[in-house]
């Protein structure tokens, strides 16, 4: 191995250990905050795409859990913000921490997937740029995915809430 590999591998394991630590800090605020609203939920931690990822699932129908996602996910948007704003507490870090609940936020991530693939399409159809409706920040970025595996570009425009994804053809 040269020098610039084991720095490469050094620093590689150190982000690894520093979103293990989020993970496990954002997992323990999140089951103070299950023991306070007496619900009942495992906490999954994990690390995808150099970011911890924490889901809360039920073993139950997960009605309960549905009370922590919140019409649209806006509950779970605002629970994902505190779990950051926990870990901040904790590292003095930013964190970029990803929440999900009941599997709210992966079965978003399917349907914009499918969106941004079908934007696509459209969009090679007709060879016109299609804006979409707006979107949260992990929508657009879901989408944007999307859009470049189907071999497109695509950007956002407008200022938030309202900013939304434009395809753009070939």
């Amino acid at each position: 191995m040269t020098e610039g590999t084991t720095t490469a591998a050094a620093e590689s394991g150190d982000t690894l250990t520093r979103l293990e630590q989020e993970g496990e800090i954002a997992a323990d605020y999140l089951e103070g905050l299950l023991d306070i609203a007496d619900l009942d939920g495992d906490i999954d931690m994990d690390v995808e795409a150099d970011r911890a990822a924490v889901s809360i699932v039920s073993d139950s129908a997960g009605r309960d859990l549905q009370k922590l996602v919140g019409r649209d996910g806006e509950v779970l948007e605002a629970l994902q913000e505190l779990t950051r704003l926990a870990v901040h507490r904790e590292t003095g870090d930013r964190s970029r921490l990803m929440l999900d609940i009941a599997g709210f936020r992966a079965k978003k991530r399917e349907e914009l997937a499918a969106l941004g693939a079908k934007a696509a399409e459209d969009v090679k159809s007709s060879g016109e740029p299609l804006k979409l409706a707006p979107m949260t920040p992990f929508e657009r970025k879901v989408v944007h995915d999307a859009v470049a595996a189907a071999g497109l570009k695509s950007e956002s425009e407008g200022e938030e809430p309202q900013r939304f994804v434009v395809v753009l053809p070939a």
